[in-house]
């Protein structure tokens, strides 16, 4: 992840504000900490006109206005901020897109001059370069790929590639392209960046080459490309700020993501793949509603909806709102187009949602839509909904089928074979599978449970209580390994460490399992079962 921080340009400065100027201040303050975005700007709005000169309100002001996009009280607050020298250095890229949306030369070198000494001074050369390119100049002779640091080098390696495109020089564009072309989403972007200009270029047989593959955004471009886009600098800053924002949002998403992707929409506002990575940091921020306000902006025409409908179905799991998430994923599953892992998404919120019959419907719907892609997982996805609806012949034939085709799985093995152990099914058959689970993910601590309840269901408590003793060790808060290992202690009479492992299990236990554990405690097992 990229270290940049967004301290103020210059130390904190004295801020004095009279008393009375302090109520709309506080309950701006008092609305951001409940998350309430749209009403906290607006008291930082009034708490601005207030105080005026105040650097701690327009600092808070300006944060919590990039979060509403209420673009009038950013650039009120930077106003201030720049007055006193505490313009924080992300303000100078909002500066450099509005100076480019208005064609204003001066401020467009005035900001790529704070630029070039700011932390972002890594992506300066690239975009010079594209203003260079926007006033008809040579944009290509400041952009050296070869030269600076790591990090400036792959921007400008890819901002070059864009250029030569944009500047008629396809061929040693798409060349220089294709050498910078991975698998990870930063590459995603870039082709589909490259086949719109080259689109724009007339050059619609390489842009459709670029668009290969059946990820749903290049699958959408590739049957909506039209005319593509025409180059210029919008174009050019817009994308190099998103894909900053996009390297951002690998982690925890900060102020800055949300100040880049506002940059971005300042000069290109239909950009729905902005819209996206807005809606994304604002829901990891907790503000639900402005992320659903957001990718609602995204329309059906878009390459980026079927994005948005799932990123919908996202936000509302985020929010814990798990009613609406399951309505959204049920939506987007029966949506034309929809594919396998919109039914695996739903499937999966049917499980949360404890509608095991459901998911297993879902899952069906999964394996049928994946065709020849069909994989192990899909199935042992399938037979353990059937096997929580208590369906269990049919989960059997599910997971047999699992481990069929994936034998040297863990998990398919010790799914299958803990289920029959605890049914008393092919047992010796179903303890070597564990014990083959255990040797391919010896670090796993179910699969340790697992193989460690097999021992002990087949009579040899010495093997299994030193495995369960590792595995509550290694997973303290997992309820089933501590009753697992309870039931062990008991067996060997060691009744108070039996107690206490039930106790550890009955504080995270699940409803259900309740009753029983208390039972245990109070008189222990009603009668310990091993061998079966």
């Amino acid at each position: 992840m990229l270290g940049l921080t967004l301290g103020a340009a210059s130390p904190a400065f004295a801020d004095a504000r009279p008393a009375n100027d302090l109520t709309a201040y506080a309950r701006a303050r008092a609305a951001d900490g409940d998350g309430h975005t749209q009403l906290a700007a607006a008291g930082y709005d009034q708490a601005l006109l207030q105080a005026p000169e105040s650097v701690t309100v327009a600092r808070r002001a300006y944060r919590e206005a990039l979060e509403a996009g209420d673009d009038a009280l950013i650039d009120r607050a930077v106003a201030v901020l720049d007055k006193n020298g505490a313009a924080p250095p992300d303000a100078a890229l909002l500066a450099l897109a509005t100076a480019v949306k208005m064609n204003d030369l001066p401020a467009q070198k005035a900001a790529l001059a704070r630029i070039a000494t700011s932390p972002f001074e890594f992506i300066h050369a690239s975009l010079q370069a594209w203003v260079t390119f926007e006033q008809g100049k040579d944009a290509l002779a400041g952009l050296d790929p070869a030269k600076g640091k790591a990090i400036a080098r792959r921007f400008n390696a890819e901002n070059r590639a864009l250029l030569l495109i944009a500047t008629g020089r396809v061929d040693e564009g798409v060349i220089a392209l294709r050498a910078l072309i991975g698998t990870d989403q930063a590459s995603l972007d870039l082709r589909v960046n490259a086949a719109q200009l080259l689109a724009g270029q007339g050059r619609n047989d390489i842009a459709q080459s670029l668009l290969r593959g059946d990820d749903r955004v290049v699958v959408a471009f590739r049957s909506r490309l039209g005319t593509g886009v025409k180059a210029s600098a919008s174009f050019g800053l817009s994308r190099l700020f998103l894909r900053l924002a996009a390297d951002l949002a690998q982690g925890d998403p900060t102020p800055l993501s949300i100040a880049l992707i506002r940059a971005a929409l300042r000069v290109e506002p239909d950009s729905d793949r902005a819209r996206l990575l807005l809606a994304a940091a604002l829901s990891s921020n907790d503000a639900t509603e402005g992320a659903l306000s957001t990718l609602q902006a995204i329309k059906p025409d878009s390459p980026f909806y079927p994005v948005a409908l799932d990123a919908r179905v996202t936000v509302l799991n985020h929010a814990g709102d798990s009613a609406r998430a399951l309505l959204a994923a049920q939506a987007l599953s029966a949506s034309p187009g929809a594919d396998s892992e919109d039914a695996t998404r739903l499937g999966q919120l049917m499980i949360t949602a404890r509608r095991y019959d459901d998911a297993a419907k879902a899952f069906t719907l999964s394996i049928k839509r994946a065709g020849d892609e069909v994989s192990w997982a899909h199935y042992l996805q399938l037979g353990g909904a059937l096997d929580q609806a208590k369906r269990w012949p049919e989960a059997r034939k599910a997971l047999e089928r699992a481990v069929a085709m994936a034998p040297q799985e863990p998990l398919a093995l010790n799914y299958l074979a803990y289920a029959r152990i605890e049914r008393s099914e092919k047992v010796a058959e179903s303890r070597a599978m564990l014990e083959r689970a255990s040797s391919l993910a010896p670090d796993d601590v179910s699969i340790t449970d697992s193989l460690a309840w097999s021992y002990f269901r087949t009579g040899d408590v010495a093997r299994a209580l030193p495995l369960l003793e590792r595995a509550a060790k290694a997973a303290p808060a997992n309820g089933e390994i501590a009753e697992h290992l309870g039931d062990a202690y008991w067996a060997v009479g060691r009744r108070y460490e039996a107690r206490y492992s039930w106790r550890a299990a009955a504080i995270v236990a699940e409803t259900g399992d309740s009753a029983r554990l208390a039972a245990k405690i109070a008189t222990g097992p009603a009668e310990v079962s091993q061998r079966p």
